[in-house]
């Protein structure tokens, strides 16, 4: 009898604990229900006050500007009276011939011919034509004939000698200058070079024209030298 008395208990304990277990969960679940149904916004009226900036007026100031105004005019000069006591006496143009407005003009003769305009015009020196002259043998050929002065060449001296000149209506090689030299004889002897020189005519619109020409002459040492 001992026993069964024990063991009552001991079941309404846990009778009692799973009656709890059920009870929270239920109750959990009908508060989380309760939260998700009930609306928890509260309308309230808030109500903010922004307090007033000063407002700053500013003036806009005009400049004024300065009319320079103009100089006065200069005084008119004093007119002088006249003495009204002299008499003119209305002269008389004795021009020598009649001039008949009615009639027809006869106009002047020419001048005479004057005596430089038989002389033929001096033709045009041309820089750029349709077909430039162009150096008979090749520039190879005229440094060929080129002499390198002794004093270039103990001096050492090289460079390229840039000589100018008008080529005429026959080829040939007029008023050669040295546009830029570099001395110990060198430029000397380019221009007897280029005097030497032949060309094909510059030709403009089918005819032969003079054309001005510009021509690098090379002076180089070499080994042999």
């Amino acid at each position: 009898m001992s026993l069964i008395r024990l063991k009552k208990p001991q079941a309404d304990v846990h009778a009692r604990h799973d009656l709890y277990i059920k009870f929270g969960t239920i109750t959990t679940l009908l508060i989380f229900i309760v939260m998700f149904r009930v609306n928890f916004d509260i309308d309230r009226d808030v109500s903010f006050t922004i307090a007033e900036q000063e407002i700053v007026e500013i003036e806009e100031i005009i400049q004024t500007e300065q009319v320079e105004s103009p100089p006065p005019p200069p005084r008119p000069p004093v007119p002088v009276e006249v003495p009204n006591d002299a008499i003119v006496d209305d002269d008389i143009l004795d021009l020598g011939f009649e001039l008949d407005l009615d009639g027809p003009l006869e106009m002047p003769p020419p001048p005479p011919p004057s005596a430089n305009s038989n002389e033929e015009e001096e033709p045009e020196i041309f820089v750029v034509v349709e077909r430039m002259p162009e150096l008979i043998g090749g520039l190879a050929q005229l440094q060929s004939k080129i002499v390198y002065p002794e004093i270039a060449r103990l001096a050492g001296i090289e460079g390229r000698v840039m000589v100018q000149f008008v080529i005429d209506e026959q080829g040939r090689v007029h008023d050669p200058i040295v546009l830029r030299g570099i001395g110990g004889g060198c430029d000397e002897a380019a221009i007897a070079a280029v005097k030497e020189a032949r060309f094909t005519p510059g030709m403009q619109r089918g005819a032969p024209v003079k054309v001005r020409y510009t021509l690098p002459v090379t002076f180089r040492l070499n080994q042999a030298n």
